[in-house]
């Protein structure tokens, strides 16, 4: 295995660390990266799925304790447990009936640079718009998520399907339009991400266990282990400072990033025909 393969994916491990859990697009930040360094991972989808597999184990380990409380404590009726379990599984149903009906079509049709940057404009718009017109938060904790709250959240989950649109942004910016404070927000896409980024990956194992191939294991290793340790910081990062500098930057990271990939895009003739 070459320094140059190596190093590719471990840029790829970090991107995916960086921007699975803010609400700027992994899925979009990762297809442009591998454009531009024209990233070859192993046969298979291992790498892909080692680096989610990497995301989702480093908010595991920050939500552990509650991970525990949450599953001893559900099946206790008008518990606290009981009810961010209720919201949490609504929340999921939406992504787990829709995103399997439709994630072929999905995948065949959108992923392409013209869709990531386009959905990366239109996604930083409307979480600037979201940010400064809404209201005062009303819901200050993840058990005060109601059934309705939480089904609409899963909904807004669904949209994230496009590439480039963001499930943390999507689900965020459900949250916050409908009265939820903005770390309540953030935790609670962190928790779904669980059950929704978990059964991302059992999918996509299945759908490719025929093609799996664990050669390049030094590629696999160096980028699951990037994710790792990159998503562990940035969701104790943003569960500590979020309140205090909401999502507007991430907005207009968006919308910045977006318009040079569409002028980058426009000069190379890339993605055309």
């Amino acid at each position: 295995m070459d320094a140059t393969a190596l190093l590719s994916a471990l840029l790829m491990g970090v991107v995916e660390g960086l921007t699975e859990f803010l609400p700027i697009s992994s899925t979009g930040h990762l297809i442009l990266l591998g454009e531009l360094i024209g990233f070859q991972g192993p046969p298979g989808k291992a790498f892909e799925i080692a680096i989610q597999l990497g995301a989702i184990l480093a908010v595991i380990l920050v939500y552990w304790r509650d991970l525990i409380r949450i599953g001893t404590g559900m099946w206790r009726p008008k518990t606290l447990e009981r009810y961010t379990a209720e919201s949490l599984f609504l929340a999921f149903l939406p992504a787990l009936v829709i995103g399997a009906l439709l994630h072929g079509p999905v995948t065949d049709l959108l992923f392409n640079p013209w869709v990531v940057a386009v959905a990366l404009v239109l996604g930083g718009i409307v979480i600037i718009l979201v940010e400064t017109r809404r209201g005062p938060p009303h819901i200050h904790s993840v058990p005060e998520i109601g059934p309705v709250a939480a089904l609409l959240i899963g909904l807004g989950q669904v949209v994230a399907m496009v590439p480039g649109t963001s499930r943390s942004g999507a689900t965020i910016v459900a949250a916050l339009l409908l009265g939820v404070e903005r770390r309540v927000a953030a935790e609670f896409s962190f928790l779904l991400a669980i059950p929704t980024m978990f059964a991302a990956t059992v999918y996509s194992l299945w759908k490719a266990r025929h093609g799996l191939d664990m050669s390049g294991l030094g590629q696999i290793a160096v980028g699951f282990v990037a994710a790792f340790a990159v998503a562990l910081v940035v969701v104790r990062t943003v569960l500590a400072s979020i309140s205090r500098i909401g999502f507007v930057p991430f907005g207009w990271y968006r919308i910045v990033l977006g318009l040079v990939i569409l002028a980058w895009l426009g000069l190379s003739g890339l993605g055309r025909g």
